[in-house]
């Protein structure tokens, strides 16, 4: 950084430190969030917890596509809030540097960060929504080492009853084992043994072995009494259940990358009407979350400088409920746009149009107005609001007088 000049030096300090502390808090309370889920979900399907992390992997881009605005407002409104609060904006505007100039690394940081959530949003995340969708299916189908659950029976193949009483070193070591299945004679065999393993075959990768050890089979060959034989080890092949190709990528928009967007949306005339209004409406929702990143440096200024002589910070909040609000405003602009009820340019475009007019009027307020604030009227009522819960809650102070005698002549009052 030693090409920029001091100044600027300084600025990329003072944004670049608490962008990614919001980048890393952000994208964390978001992933904790869906991990319960994800580990209720992987719980209940009997899968590895290993497959969670993989799954949260997955949705990080889509995560990120918000974090990244967030936590880029969140700097660059910090970092030029803790140069209104020390007085030194008001030395750096006294020696003739404007807004814009100031803004010129946060500018620069916003370009770099706005091709990266390009990159995100049309084709990264698309692709990362399909893996997750098919690890959930795997999930679902029962792989194997997803469908048997301790304590219960499970049914593979249609010929074969399984039940484990417990499972140890995460699935490598089995115990109490029991198993009852049809030969190709048609005869019923039971099996249990103390332990088990699973192990995978190199020549059949449809079947693994179930290596037994110290157990007994019973086998029903139709007459009063049964064959009984021990053993103190048996390989016992289980045919994988049969387990269909997951769909190819491309159910939905959503999973579309920017060429087939532009394609399906605009050039492919052989697609419906529904496909070709979700496809725009998805086109035009992420553009407009990209091109919107333009107008945030602009309204982290508005709401970064507090009134005089006040270190409010009701701009910080204001900030954050703007923008997640605006978000789902292109959320549901996104759902009745893909629904076809009204024009995607309007349901998109319109908003943004809306939201860009309010942060260039707040922005012309605190910089070219003389003491002009953007949110000066919910500023005084808010330290209105402040004061008064102050002396609601402040302590009464209650003044200690010692008892004076009445009949004391040296206490008396002089006449």
């Amino acid at each position: 950084m030693n090409f920029l000049p001091s100044i600027d030096r300084y600025i990329f300090r003072l944004v670049i430190v608490p962008m990614l502390g919001v980048f890393a808090l952000a994208a964390s309370l978001l992933l904790l969030d869906k991990m319960l889920r994800l580990f209720d979900f992987v719980a209940v399907e009997g899968g590895p917890i290993g497959v969670v992390f993989k799954m949260l992997g997955a949705l990080i881009p889509e995560y990120a596509s918000l974090a990244i605005p967030l936590g880029l407002m969140l700097g660059i409104l910090l970092a030029f809030r803790k140069l209104a609060t020390s007085s030194e904006l008001d030395t750096m505007r006294a020696v003739g540097l404007s807004y814009w100039r100031l803004l010129r690394v946060p500018y620069a940081i916003t370009v770099v960060l706005m091709a990266v959530n390009v990159a995100l949003v049309f084709y990264i995340q698309p692709v990362s929504r399909y893996y997750y969708e098919q690890m959930e299916y795997e999930l679902r189908s029962g792989a194997l080492g997803a469908s048997i659950k301790v304590g219960e029976f499970t049914t593979l193949a249609d010929r074969m009853a399984l039940r484990i009483e417990a499972s140890e070193d995460d699935g490598q070591r089995l115990q109490g084992i029991f198993a009852r299945l049809a030969n190709e004679e048609d005869q019923v065999l039971s099996i249990s043994a103390r332990e088990g393993t699973f192990m995978a075959t190199t020549d059949d990768p449809d079947t693994i072995i179930l290596r037994l050890t110290e157990g007994t089979i019973v086998q029903d060959t139709g007459s009063a009494t049964p064959r009984v034989l021990s053993f103190s080890r048996h390989d016992l092949p289980i045919d994988l259940p049969a387990i269909e190709a997951f769909r190819a990528r491309g159910e939905g928009s959503k999973e579309y990358i920017l060429p087939e967007l532009l394609r399906i949306g605009w050039a492919d005339r052989s697609s419906t009407e529904a496909e070709r209004d979700a496809t725009q409406a998805t086109f035009n929702y992420r553009l407009v979350e990209v091109v919107m990143m333009a107008f945030l440096p602009l309204l982290a200024v508005a709401l970064a400088i507090p009134p005089k002589r006040s270190t409010s910070a009701l701009g910080v909040f204001v900030s954050i409920v703007m923008v997640v609000a605006y978000h789902k405003i292109n959320q549901y602009g996104e759902d009745i746009a893909t629904l076809g009820r009204i024009d995607p340019i309007i349901a998109l475009w319109g908003p943004f149009l809306v939201f860009a007019a309010l942060i260039a009027w707040m922005y012309y307020r605190v910089a070219h107005v003389p003491g002009g604030q953007a949110i000066g009227a919910l500023e005084a009522v808010f330290a209105k609001l402040s004061k008064r819960l102050g002396k609601l809650f402040r302590p009464r102070r209650r003044v200690a007088r010692a008892a004076m005698p009445a009949d004391d002549p040296q206490l008396a009052p002089a006449e």
